[in-house]
């Protein structure tokens, strides 16, 4: 029988310079978007030659970073529960989840247009998530009956994408985020009825 053990050693250093790779594209194509292969080799520590082995062009590794960003930012959602939790517990949850998660993968996410059949099906899969808790806060009356959801999640991403700016701009905690977007959509910034 032939002696595997090896090999695994090598699947995990490969899985982790891969990972090391993403994350440093991610830092490194924030602050420059021109920047070059070479340029994040350097800034990883690693060999110009071990990037192109693991991603023949540019577009390559855009497509997996894209890729692996949204499978980030699902598995966040799902760690908030969203089918199960209380629908406002669910909310709140998910939301921090989310800003946390998009706020480590700002250009990753943000890439005009989506070329990996992964992310493609990833970033799908996330908005029939928020869909599917948008409707819990509907039937749970979080939102009022007859709210447009799709209208409502529309204004669901663009305060989470402030809150990821705020983020940026200011380090503040994802919770305390979550916090100020649920309450956004939840009430609105007019006045409490009586």
């Amino acid at each position: 029988m032939p002696d595997t053990t090896k090999e695994r050693p090598l699947r995990a250093d490969s899985e982790r310079t891969v990972r090391l790779i993403l994350e440093t594209a991610e830092r490194v194509l924030s602050e420059d978007p021109a920047a070059s292969l070479a340029q994040i080799a350097a800034a990883a520590g690693v060999a110009r030659t071990t990037v192109h082995r693991r991603f023949l062009s540019r577009e390559a590794l855009l497509d997996a970073m894209a890729s692996h960003a949204f499978r980030q930012v699902e598995e966040a959602i799902d760690a908030g529960r969203p089918e199960t939790a209380p629908p406002m517990v669910a909310l709140h949850q998910v939301t921090a989840n989310v800003i946390g998660a998009k706020s480590s993968w700002r250009f990753a996410v943000h890439q005009p247009q989506l070329r990996d059949p992964e992310a493609v099906a990833a970033h799908d899969r996330i908005f029939a998530k928020g869909m599917k808790l948008l409707e819990r806060a509907r039937d749970a009356e979080l939102l009022r009956p007859g709210a447009d959801l799709v209208w409502a999640q529309r204004v669901y991403h663009a305060l989470i994408e402030q809150a990821i700016q705020e983020r940026a701009a200011s380090g503040i905690d994802p919770d305390a985020l979550a916090a100020a977007v649920v309450d956004t959509l939840l009430s609105g910034v007019g006045p409490l009825k009586r």
